[in-house]
């Protein structure tokens, strides 16, 4: 099916990018939050983004006041009324997301595809807030962060997606210039089952004082040629969100590797999220 017209539910870290890759390829985006304010925060990220892809010679003026020109910012649901694909990328809550889709699913059009951005919520699960002739339109679409750097989608089948849905998120990632990997429905994913008992490990090391946050960060970049080190990314990432996908891993498959340390728990609480609250396992200026 042809995607001409894309709905993106969330304006935040994951859910801007989202908007802004599809704006670039020359898609017609609507940005929604419930608060206008919000979506127009959204909106001004992007603009801001491209104007440094601008200023470092990546994109042109042109193409920078072409996506911006696709992109619109919008408080009502009713602008899903003409989606082809609704992708949804608010906070990872079971309850916040089951009654977004629900409500989405009363007003988009039958051919629209659903497309959740969740990063370890089960995909059944969240389809079964949508009418069962909705299902094999159900598809999970996980990005990665920064959305318009990471070449990375991770499609999650639920029971019901058809193979013509995922040909269709396949053809829109060839767009984006992405590529895919396919995981079936089970708790975390691939990626995510795989990287959080690292972090967790890390985290058990710092919580038990075999190292600092510094040397097992550096560890990790130095010695395993990581990018970033497990502590560093965990701050990235946001430490609500791997406490929450760590919860739901140990929930859905048990086992100690698993387990949310007593150290991402008490820092949660504490509203030390990372790189968005300004303290984490390390702090970032402000």
């Amino acid at each position: 099916m042809s995607i001409d017209h894309v709905f993106v539910a969330g304006a935040g870290l994951m859910g801007h990018g989202i908007a802004q890759v599809h704006a670039a390829i020359g898609k017609r985006v609507t940005l929604y939050e419930p608060d206008l304010a919000r979506a127009e925060a959204g909106r001004a990220r992007i603009a801001a983004n491209l104007e440094r892809s601008v200023a470092k010679g990546r994109i042109s003026q042109a193409d920078r006041d072409a996506s911006l020109g696709n992109l619109t910012a919008t408080d009502d649901l009713s602008a899903a009324a003409d989606a082809d694909l609704v992708v949804e990328a608010v906070f990872e809550d079971e309850a916040v997301k089951t009654a977004l889709w629900s409500k989405l699913d009363a007003i988009a059009p039958a051919r629209a595809i659903f497309a959740s951005n969740t990063s370890s919520i089960s995909i059944d699960l969240l389809a079964a807030a949508t009418a069962e002739a909705r299902r094999a339109q159900f598809v999970g679409m996980h990005f990665f962060s920064p959305v318009p750097v990471m070449p990375l989608i991770e499609l999650i089948r639920g029971a019901a997606t058809s193979d013509t849905t995922e040909a269709a998120i396949r053809a829109l990632a060839a767009e984006l210039g992405k590529q895919v990997i396919v995981s079936a429905d089970r708790p975390g994913f691939l990626v995510n089952r795989v990287l959080m008992p690292l972090l967790a490990e890390a985290m058990r090391a710092y919580e038990e004082g075999t190292g600092t946050a510094e040397d097992i960060d550096t560890g990790a970049k130095v010695g395993l040629n990581h990018p970033m080190g497990p502590l560093e990314l965990a701050d990235f990432i946001g430490l609500d969100v791997c406490l929450g996908v760590m919860r739901v891993l140990h929930e859905g498959l048990g086992g100690q590797q698993f387990e949310p340390p007593r150290v991402l728990v008490e820092l949660v609480e504490a509203g030390h999220l990372g790189q968005k609250t300004g303290r984490g396992f390390h702090t970032y200026p402000r």
